[in-house]
């Protein structure tokens, strides 16, 4: 084993390691006793079955972790990654379409593999605790389609990206960079209109005394509202969710039919909201300015790094090639994408919380909001008392008694 190697296996399992401790500290943080807050919001069945649900949802995690973890090791020093290296080149198509191959192999190889999993997870442990209704025609259906976005969308994308490093010299990066960066933005404006409705149905919203209030409130805030949508998320679970996307008359607003179901008109305005302030205080543009100039540091790094031999050495391979270069790098580059993937989860609360405090001085009664969140805590099982630790590592959103409390002090 040569230093790259040490480094990225040391990688790969601080972070494994992280992970156990803290779903393990999570896991003791759990409490029997129910929040104050939310008295009267839960019952005592319904908060034990929370409790179980994280604790079912850590355990299966673990144990798909683990066995991730030990499948890329055996495959890795197995001498797996050579040995499909010199499959795909046996074809003889040139280093595009080898390296189409080799990575579309290893991902069709990883998504039947994990496959038992997403069927235990779907069908088992969601429908044992009541949100599974994703049907196995559905499962299926969802399954091709991802599949047929990956050869439509994926492969172009990572044929143009390995052209690139191979005949672009020395700006290789930045025009892989360039294209990249048009593919995120084009993608904004694609998906609202025509991916996301491969996979669910968007109608326009018919509750006149909803639509009314919502229109309402946009006017007030100055929101152009373009299209609030309702979507079937009952079609795959009961959880509940609204969500924000897209760019310019391309935004789109959907809230899932199981949310209108279980709030109130004021709730609902309360987190519309919520999502209108992620809008004005531009954190869908912040987000995707930090994305791209991410992935052009990234490219730099990657056109660096696709010149040092010890980078395939490491993974014993024979011969060096752009598209190996792609994965091994990626693994190498862990360190840095767990440290960049908690900052960017630091700032992600922190756009929450903006969102919130936006929502809640805007709206007729912050308590709507209030109301809305424990709502939604229930409805979902969400854990109540994380880890702080847990939550460092993983969370994009705050936990919900700490926005509650943010939502008061605003109000």
């Amino acid at each position: 084993m040569n230093i790259i190697a040490i480094i990225i296996l040391a990688a790969i399992l601080i972070d494994f390691i992280l992970g156990v401790i803290s779903n393990r500290l999570n896991l003791k943080a759990l409490s029997k006793k129910l929040p104050e807050e939310f008295e009267g919001v839960y019952d005592e069945q319904t908060y034990a079955k929370s409790q179980e649900y994280t604790r079912v949802q850590t355990k299966f995690g673990f144990l798909t972790g683990t066995f991730d973890l030990i499948l890329l090791l055996v495959f890795w020093f197995a001498g797996g990654f050579n040995w499909l290296d010199q499959w795909a080149r046996g074809f003889e198509f040139g280093v595009i379409v080898t390296g189409l191959i080799f990575i579309g192999v290893l991902i069709l190889a990883k998504t039947i593999i994990s496959l038992p999993f997403s069927i235990y997870s779907t069908f088992v442990i969601e429908e044992k605790f009541g949100f599974n209704k994703t049907t196995p025609k559905v499962f299926v259906l969802d399954r091709l389609k991802g599949l047929m976005l990956t050869i439509v969308i994926g492969a172009p994308l990572l044929a143009a990206i390995i052209a690139f490093f191979e005949f672009g010299g020395t700006w290789a990066w930045l025009y892989a960079w360039l294209a990249v960066t048009a593919f995120l933005l084009v993608m904004q404006y694609i998906a609202p209109n025509w991916i996301m409705p491969l996979f669910n149905k968007f109608e326009p919203l018919k509750d006149d005394e909803l639509r009314k209030a919502i229109e309402e409130y946009a006017e007030k805030v100055d929101f152009p509202l373009q299209d609030v949508s309702v979507m079937d998320g009952s079609k795959r679970s009961s959880k509940s969710n609204a969500f924000f996307t897209g760019f310019g008359k391309n935004k789109k607003i959907a809230l899932f039919d199981t949310l209108i179901e279980k709030h109130t008109t004021e709730e609902l305005v309360a987190v519309l909201a919520h999502e209108i302030g992620h809008y004005k205080k531009k954190h869908i543009v912040k987000n995707m300015a930090i994305s791209i100039l991410h992935t052009g540091i990234m490219f730099g790094l990657l056109s660096i790094f696709l010149q040092v031999p010890a980078l395939f050495e490491a993974f014993f391979m024979e011969e060096m090639s752009v598209y190996a270069g792609l994965l091994f790098f990626g693994l190498l580059y862990s360190p840095v994408e767990t440290i960049l993937s908690i900052g960017m989860q630091i700032l992600s609360r922190k756009h929450e919380y903006e969102a919130d405090e936006f929502a809640a001085k805007t709206i007729s009664n912050e308590e709507e909001m209030v109301n809305a969140l424990k709502k939604l805590s229930k409805d979902n099982l969400s854990n109540l008392t994380p880890h702080p630790f847990y939550v460092f590592l993983n969370y994009s959103h705050p936990p919900v008694l700490k926005r509650i409390k943010a939502i008061r002090k605003v109000g």
